[in-house]
């Protein structure tokens, strides 16, 4: 599994979120590059049980550090605001949870390699998708100078399978196992689902997808009104109260919900030309746009 490299790394960061594919990256990274690898995660909202001992699991992992970063209200008022404030939904529904989340996640990780004096920056998207294409975007334009590894685009391993028997082989502690099918991803504005039945797009999504909203089906029967206030394209206030723009888009997340507003169900194409089924969970969001 040895890399060919075009010049020495000697201090990388890598995008870590404690799941799977980052927890084989780290011991990987230091094996194929003899590199030392700081953990860089960002708090985007995705809540605060995704947090719990990540910084314990990177370390034990093999990294050398741990930043966990809070962008929430950054998050919400430099991104999403901006974007909504276009009217921006891909493909008349999608309404761009993750592509959002990734460029100021990507910035973020860019000023911890800087503050660190690193060589390289890493991150655990596949060759398939849209997220390679969204964080090396930004990469090449905050900061050309440093290398980005790929190990999806470099490594001999094809399938989950072989991550759980390579960390297994290290005797590397991993929460993920064969049973867990679903991909998600979470984030103060929204929450994706892939895998599992939704790899057949004849499948109708179980209920076990849902995670955020309560099924259209038992929601109250009673409609809730909902009074926002709005000031120069940004939420302040919901039903006169005022608010951070992080705290405005929760108190919606909290209402929707409940009443199974945001659920959609589509299949996307992507970037690079392939198409992906996908469920996503946009409560609040639904409301604002």
């Amino acid at each position: 599994m040895a890399i060919a490299k075009n010049k020495p790394i000697k201090k990388v960061v890598l995008a870590y979120s404690g799941g799977l594919d980052t927890s084989a990256i780290i011991p990987w990274l230091k094996e194929n590059y003899d590199c030392e690898v700081i953990a860089f995660a960002a708090d985007v909202g995705q809540g605060e049980e995704e947090l719990i001992g990540l910084h314990e699991k990177a370390i034990a992992t093999g990294a050398s550090e741990c930043y966990i970063v809070d962008l929430k209200e950054e998050f919400v008022s430099d991104y999403i605001y901006p974007t909504i404030t276009t009217g921006a939904v891909y493909e008349g529904e999608y309404l761009l949870g993750t592509s959002m989340a990734r460029p100021i996640i990507a910035k973020a990780q860019v000023e911890i390699a800087r503050k660190v004096g690193a060589d390289a920056l890493c991150h655990g998207c596949t060759g398939k998708g849209n997220d390679q294409v969204r964080f090396e975007g930004t990469f090449a334009a905050l900061a050309p100078e440093l290398t980005v590894i790929a190990p999806w685009r470099e490594w001999n391993m094809v399938s989950r399978e072989d991550l759980l028997d390579y960390l297994a082989e290290r005797n590397i502690p991993c929460s993920a196992s064969l049973t867990k099918i679903y991909s998600r991803d979470a984030n103060a504005w929204h929450i994706s689902h892939e895998g599992g039945e939704l790899e057949d797009p004849w499948c109708e999504p179980t209920k076990g997808i849902w995670t955020m909203t309560v099924d259209p089906e038992d929601a109250p029967d009673e409609a809730v009104r909902v009074h926002l206030t709005f000031d120069q394209g940004k939420l302040t206030k919901v039903n006169d109260e005022e608010l951070t723009p992080y705290g405005v888009l929760m108190k919606l997340n909290e209402i929707a919900a409940a009443h199974g507003v945001g659920r959609i169900d589509i299949v996307e194409n992507r970037l690079v030309g392939m198409k992906s089924r996908g469920c996503y969970e946009t409560p609040g969001g639904t409301v604002m746009m």
